[in-house]
């Protein structure tokens, strides 16, 4: 039957999003074997494919689900209607998992104790060890636990989303009744290991290890049948219903749906290999699952290999780990050392590279707003922010110091709506004008406008981005932000304040496309003058760097291109429904994804134009859901050594032969391989960027 399946999704001109999404996590998953790595840096890997798939489960998986539930029924890009595209899914998603397992146990295993730690099951301690192990569930864990029967007096219990959870089978000594289901939540707030040293290695004992050695303890005087470690995914994929009263109850409104996200129905069952079958039974019963929902964790893996992370974060390992170079200069900007950044940027424009270049002249920028007598307003977007937010504290400052600030603060940003909802809520008590999103739509777009008086007149600072302000992830992931006090700059992201924040009607932005108004159909149109040149003989060509294509009207658009003869090179770090290099229909088109130290995060769309080249960047990558559901923007870049700067980074994305893979016809990737050739790896050479080399830099 599957390969009935695999003979459909060939014959289609789209690659599936979902079926494209498991390759990405098999190419961050392949981090994991490259050798070169540190053993820590290769565990993380593993850690950030299992955080991908819970979400992946609870979002994508939930969605499917909301289909199959209700009866209702889906075409996927595959060509396979909902039943089917599930069961192939599902049976794919195993064998990556499968492949997981293998490189955690047969890779990465092994090299644990020539790096001074292990992770030991009970029966692997040495006698006092075992004595400190039993003192730490006594003294700790036992009075955190709380075993739940379910029987004929007790309800099925709620068991959340995401957690170790035990099932315990049982029978009473009298051995009259029948097998007994009870089942304990290993809490969430117990730390994912037990530590100790054993001569000059950490010893680290899973939490649910310790648990299973003492659950007799919590079973007094009844036969124990069996003990099943098991974890449930539920559905988190889930929309605010529009109402009149909506907007005086959308903090209540949200809160009420992200309880439900702890609650929802199960779409991912994992339990280890050595499962009680009854207990299995039940719970898929229980459940309304089958055996396509089943993941099994073998002897010797881990389940949840997010908890990875609190062995690749410890303290006696931080010199294992590679050292994040220190940041350079932006090209624009000499040696940045606390400079006043109105001075800066009335004389010239600035492009951030992340995190190749700091945040620090943007955080810098709102402090010296804050402060500076001057300034009379501060406008931005949150989307998400860092933990200890220096962009929270300039606004709080500012507010104190009277100045009016306005914050879109997007609460339904997925996975962090209780924190932004704390954020929002704390801002909104000092003062701030705070508006929770606008109507359905997300607000993924990144803008900041700053109102400064001199003299009798008024300057606006702008920075618009392809990331968040964030300053933690701005660190880790790679992105674009363009600094200015252009007026042109400052005309359009007022304008779209006065949209967003009100009910006005933009007229024509003159260096904004936005969404949901026209992103895709000026995208389209400028896909097609790029097009109609080829067909005119003029030069042509398109070079975009995003995280997703999905949209299919953007995809026809570029297959149109393709064939009129337009060379199309996308670099495309995750999802991609567009199908490379088939014949009459997309030859002129290849894709390549970057998967390796940091997280390909910036959008960047290079159109030819005959010679004088468009360039923009901004928040929206070619999805349905930016065009469609979410305010979005992109910003065309005017200033000639910052368009250069651009189009450097698409070139040498285009270049790199260390993290790049390319993708095939049928949507698999093969990694780029040097062969001969001196290796070229993005995320070293960024730091060695010079403005001669910017300043030469050309699409072939």
């Amino acid at each position: 039957m599957i390969e009935k399946y695999d003979h459909l999704i060939e014959q289609s001109d789209l690659i599936s999003r979902d079926l494209s999404w498991l390759s990405f996590n098999y190419r961050v998953l392949d981090q994991s074997m490259k050798t070169g790595r540190s053993l820590f840096d290769r565990l993380k890997f593993v850690a950030i494919t299992a955080s991908n798939a819970d979400e992946f489960f609870m979002i994508r998986v939930g969605s499917l689900y909301n289909y199959l539930d209700y009866g209702k029924d889906r075409i996927d890009n595959s060509g396979l209607r909902a039943v089917p595209f599930k069961r192939k899914l599902l049976n794919d998603y195993k064998a990556f998992t499968s492949t997981q397992h293998d490189i955690f146990i047969n890779s990465l295993k092994p090299e644990f104790s020539e790096n001074n730690f292990e992770i030991a099951t009970y029966d692997k301690l040495q006698k006092r060890e075992k004595e400190r192990v039993s003192n730490y569930f006594e003294k700790i864990v036992f009075p955190m636990l709380t075993p739940m029967v379910y029987d004929s007096y007790h309800t099925f219990p709620v068991l959340m989303n995401n957690i170790l959870v035990f099932g315990v089978v049982t029978k009473t000594q009298d051995k009259k009744e029948k097998k007994k289901m009870s089942f304990i939540q290993i809490p969430q707030n117990l730390p994912r290991f037990y530590e100790m040293e054993r001569k000059e290695k950490v010893i680290f004992v899973p939490i649910e290890e310790v648990v299973r050695q003492h659950i007799n303890e919590v079973f007094k005087n009844v036969e124990i049948v069996s003990k099943t470690l098991f974890r449930v995914t539920r559905n988190g994929d889930f929309t605010l219903e529009e109402s009149e009263d909506m907007e005086a109850n959308f903090i209540e409104e949200m809160k009420k749906k992200l309880k439900t996200r702890k609650t929802g129905r199960v779409v991912r069952l994992e339990v280890e290999a050595t499962y009680d079958k009854w207990l299995l039974r039940q719970l898929k019963n229980r459940y309304e699952i089958d055996d396509d929902n089943i993941i099994q964790v073998p002897e010797g893996g881990l389940m949840d290999y997010t908890g990875l992370w609190s062995i690749v974060k410890h303290d006696e390992f931080k010199d294992k780990t590679v050292e994040t170079p220190k940041p350079v200069p932006p090209i624009s900007m000499s040696e940045y050392e606390d400079q006043n950044m109105f001075k800066i940027l009335k004389d010239r424009d600035i492009l951030l590279h992340h995190p190749y270049n700091s945040i620090d002249p943007l955080l810098d920028l709102l402090d010296q707003a804050a402060e500076d007598p001057n300034v009379l307003s501060i406008k931005l977007t949150i989307y998400r922010l860092a933990k200890n937010s220096r962009v929270v504290s300039a606004l709080l400052n500012a507010a104190e110091n009277g100045k009016h600030v306005s914050v879109l603060f997007e609460v339904k940003a997925r996975f962090d709506e209780e924190n932004n909802m704390k954020e929002a809520q704390r801002l909104q008590r000092a003062g701030c004008f705070v508006i929770y999103g606008v109507g359905m739509l997300k607000t993924h777009t990144k803008l900041l406008l700053i109102v400064r008086r001199e003299g009798e007149k008024v300057r606006r600072f702008v920075h618009m981005s392809s990331g968040n302000y964030n300053e933690d992830t701005a660190r880790l992931y790679t992105d674009i932000g363009l600094m200015s006090s252009n007026e042109a700059y400052a005309n359009d992201v007022q304008e779209f304040f006065n949209v967003i924040t009100g009910h006005s009607v933009p007229d024509q932005y003159e260096n904004l496309i936005t969404a949901p108004r026209e992103m895709r159909n000026k995208l389209i149109e400028l896909i097609r003058k790029e097009e109609e040149n080829a067909k005119n003989g003029l030069e042509s060509g398109i070079v975009i760097k995003l995280n997703s294509l999905q949209d299919t009207d953007t995809i026809m658009a570029l297959y149109a291109a393709s064939r009129a003869g337009v060379k199309i090179k996308l670099i495309v770090r995750g999802i991609c429904c567009i199908r490379p290099g088939r014949e009459g229909l997309s030859e002129n088109i290849t894709v390549r994804s970057i998967v390796g130290d940091y997280l390909e995060h910036s959008r960047i769309y290079y159109f030819h134009n005959n010679g004088n080249p468009l360039v923009y960047s901004g928040s929206a990558d070619m999805m349905v859901r930016s065009f469609d559901s979410r305010l979005e923007s992109l910003f065309l870049i005017n200033d000639v050594l910052l368009k250069q700067q651009a189009i450097n980074i698409l070139c040498f994305n285009l270049k790199d032969n260390v993290n790049a893979y390319e993708m095939n016809e049928d949507g698999s990737f093969t990694m780029v391989n040097a062969g001969e050739e001196k290796p070229f790896n993005i995320h070293k050479e960024f730091y060695r960027v010079k403005r001669e080399g910017v300043l030469a830099a050309k699409i072939v």
